[in-house]
């Protein structure tokens, strides 16, 4: 006779609309009603509401996430509907950040979504990482990346990352609660020899940033739930094109000005 005290006495927290809307995680014993719990109970940042964000924020939010911080801000453009699809034709002039609160609200009412409708600054950025348990970078600029990145390495926060231009996406794993993970400055300098052209210039594939934002939430939900293995130090190469994927090992740089940060606020924290 199997004993199911232990499941009976973990949905106890659970009500019955959400043991029928997470039912189909619940029935995954990696999952199961204790990981869903976990879910609700967690805290993501989301970096920018466009088409990377978008995706993230819909699956992380249909997924349970207690609750989800979205920064932008920018405005819903015209141009950005053709992939950007957490904003409606309705919401083109509006806040990006207020029009993903609203979709979101309407995909699933029992998560709290907050917003912050702002470019916001190093500091007040560092202060966002520090309150949430992973942050999802689906920003556009190196600027805005390698400040992300730096937040995190010194808070030690679970870095997802992203990005896509034209038919050409790639999405990583920077999981600096680890001292040997590299990040995201171990792979692109901020003095490299880096373009930073942005789609409005170069256009980009609509589905892509759809692929590469649906596996944003996936490792984002495995980081939390501690399931399977992520793509901390490896970097996921497609070809929208194709379709072909190319995977890349990636190795803590040991000259890395970034990642000495960690030794040198560790005791600040």
């Amino acid at each position: 006779m199997t004993d199911n005290t232990s499941s009976t006495r973990s949905s106890c927290d659970l009500n019955n609309q959400q043991l029928l809307r997470y039912s189909r995680h619940i029935l995954l014993p990696e999952i199961d009603i204790s990981g869903q719990k976990t879910l609700l109970q967690s805290h993501v940042l989301i970096i920018g509401a466009g088409g990377l964000g978008s995706s993230a924020a819909f699956y992380l939010t249909a997924s349970g996430i207690g609750k989800l911080t979205i920064c932008d801000g920018d405005t819903v453009d015209l141009t950005n509907l053709q992939r950007q699809i957490l904003h409606p034709t309705t919401a083109v002039g509006l806040s990006k950040a207020l029009s993903a609160k609203h979709t979101l609200t309407a995909t699933n009412p029992e998560v709290n979504i907050v917003t912050i409708p702002e470019f916001v600054h190093e500091t007040e950025l560092q202060q966002l990482v520090r309150e949430a348990d992973a942050v999802v970078d689906g920003s556009d600029n190196f600027i805005t990346r390698h400040q992300v990145n730096k937040a995190c390495v010194i808070y030690r926060k679970p870095l997802i990352s992203g990005a896509a231009i034209r038919f050409e996406a790639q999405v990583s794993v920077f999981d600096l609660r680890h001292s040997s993970s590299p990040c995201y400055h171990c792979l692109y300098p901020e003095n490299g020899e880096t373009n930073d052209m942005p789609c409005s210039v170069m256009g980009v594939f609509a589905p892509l940033v759809g692929i590469i934002g649906s596996m944003q939430a996936a490792e984002t939900l495995k980081i939390l739930l501690s399931i399977g293995e992520t793509l901390n130090g490896r970097l996921q190469l497609l070809n929208g094109l194709t379709m072909n994927w190319r995977t890349t090992r990636l190795y803590q740089d040991p000259t890395c000005t970034v990642c000495q940060l960690t030794s040198r606020n560790q005791h600040d924290l």
